[in-house]
């Protein structure tokens, strides 16, 4: 852990001064037949949930002179565009176990208030299912419903799917048209319940219980809609005496043949203000990804069956707004910094480097409660973990590569030996793209940046994320840290550049 006084002299040093010493020195290399597997789009996901003024205040906020006449905030309908979601789950998080969708369809004015016990406040209802999925259609983003299994029924979770899915004949399909959608929307993603290994959770129950139960609300939404995919809540509980390895066997050994997708959660933070060991914290989200795979094939017993992929269906820096509150309601509006886009940008580079087993993540969540795009009655700006969601979404598609990268290295206090650079890289109809995040607080790192089975071709667009230090932040009026672009040129199969300190750097380029 640097200290304070080590940290102040540090951002002493002159720009130009840090810019002109020698830089660490570094390789990278990638083989286009050196595969991965295919990155799932739907790993740029994001999560709405009825909390604070994610929902209200955020996306919809009737009466604004900022919203369209659906209630819809213009503002920030263009910023989930430019930030290309490809998957928004809704509407919780613990919000869902509780939470009775017949509720929040019909008119409006004539919707129950309830009260709301996970984030205790009351909800309107006033956006339901209909406002949802007419938002996410919009937007053309693959809407993922989230469906009570704490409180609700079977019933309750196959009407739903009736509801959304089902294109006449019915009275739920009826119900829909009654309200004013004649076809259905066709909703394919479903959780089966959220974080039921969770004691804080309402209708937590054991493994063995959630499985039983979770096991009959699959099969009913199954025979209402074969085609829809199916996520089980897996381990989110990382406590001390969790046993979350446990809870994942025991839930896939009911669930395994019924769904597709095992849902893994993981929240990240610096409270002991150690900036070393956050920036390695992506070392446990990989190790996490690759125990809960093997438990996977341990579940599938090596048989040729369909595949389980894993969901990390919620996932950001969480941390300092824990437990906070304003008006009665618990908002959890984190204000993210430089060194929170890089652990962001790491978890991303850790999420294509699984892309084989890794196929959906939903950042938490999407505005102003731990997001990356905050409001007020004014206006809106772009908090610093924007920029390399946005840019991974953008650019890093098509087929995840193997990528050996040589660097120095340091050691951590609670994820051991980390190197400072980490870097993903993928392959898209001959254009490479290389994520680099350089972790070293103060020096530049050089690294020759090699293709083994070819040559580049013209210049790489390069973009990069980084700010006067760590701590730097974007407020409304003030953008610190954002992307700036600029390019490099390649010489054959070699390209040569000089990674910032403390910055995440995206390379994007043709193969001859």
């Amino acid at each position: 852990m640097i200290s304070r006084r080590q940290f102040a002299l540090t951002l002493a040093v002159p720009a130009v001064v840090r810019a002109q010493s020698k830089a660490l020195q570094a390789r990278i290399k990638i083989d286009s037949d050196r595969k991965i597997g295919a990155i799932d789009p739907k790993i740029y996901g994001n999560f709405a949930e009825h909390l604070g003024r994610c929902i209200e205040g955020g996306l919809f906020e009737e009466g604004s002179a900022l919203s369209d006449k659906n209630g819809y905030r213009k503002d920030v309908m263009q910023a989930v565009k430019n930030l290309d979601v490809t998957l928004l789950r809704w509407p919780g998080g613990n919000f869902s176990s509780n939470y009775n969708w017949k509720d929040g369809i019909g008119p409006r004015d004539q919707r129950p208030a309830r009260l709301e016990m996970a984030w205790g406040t009351v909800e309107s209802n006033r956006f339901g299912t209909h406002e949802f999925l007419d938002y996410t259609e919009a937007l053309g983003i693959e809407p993922y419903v989230c469906a009570n299994l704490g409180t609700g029924t079977w019933t309750d979770a196959q009407q739903w799917v009736e509801y959304c899915n089902v294109a006449d004949g019915t009275a739920m399909t009826k119900l829909r048209q009654q309200n004013g959608r004649q076809k259905p929307w066709k909703v394919r993603y479903w959780g089966l319940g959220n974080e039921m290994d969770g004691p804080w959770q309402m209708g937590h129950r054991t493994a063995e219980d959630y499985g039983k139960f979770a096991l009959e609300a699959a099969k009913l939404m199954k025979w209402t809609d074969a085609d829809v995919q199916l996520i089980a809540a897996g381990s989110s509980n990382f406590g001390a005496n969790a046993d979350w390895v446990g809870w994942n066997r025991e839930v896939l050994a009911y669930l395994k043949d019924h769904i597709e997708y095992l849902s893994l959660h993981m929240y990240v933070g610096n409270a002991a203000n150690d900036y070393y060991d956050f920036l390695a914290v992506s070392n446990q989200l990989d190790d996490r990804i690759k125990t809960a795979a093997g438990i996977i094939r341990a579940a599938q017993g090596g048989q040729l069956q369909k595949p389980i992929y894993i969901a990390f269906d919620e996932w950001n820096v969480w941390y300092r707004a824990r437990g906070s509150t304003q008006r009665g309601r618990k908002i959890l509006e984190e204000h993210y910094n430089l060194e929170d886009a890089l652990v962001v940008a790491s978890m991303l580079n850790t999420f294509v480097n699984n892309a084989n087993v890794v196929k959906i993540a939903n950042m938490a969540q999407i505005v102003n409660v731990i997001a990356p795009i905050f409001t007020n009655e004014k206006g809106m700006f772009l908090q610093t973990i924007y920029y390399p969601l946005q840019l991974f979404s953008a650019n890093t598609r098509g087929t995840a590569l193997e990528t050996y990268a040589e660097s120095p290295t340091y050691e951590s206090k609670h994820f051991g030996k980390t190197a400072y650079l980490d870097v993903s890289s993928s392959l898209n109809n001959g254009t490479v793209t290389m994520n680099v995040v350089n972790r070293h607080l103060d020096q530049d790192i050089e690294a020759e940046i090699e293709v083994q089975d070819g040559a580049f071709e013209g210049a790489f667009e390069v973009q990069v994320v980084t700010g006067p230090d760590i701590k730097a932040g974007n407020d409304f009026g003030k953008t610190a840290v954002k992307a700036e672009k600029s390019s490099v040129a390649s010489s054959g199969s070699k390209v040569r550049h000089r990674f910032p300190a403390h910055s995440y750097t995206m390379l994007r380029g043709q193969l001859a």
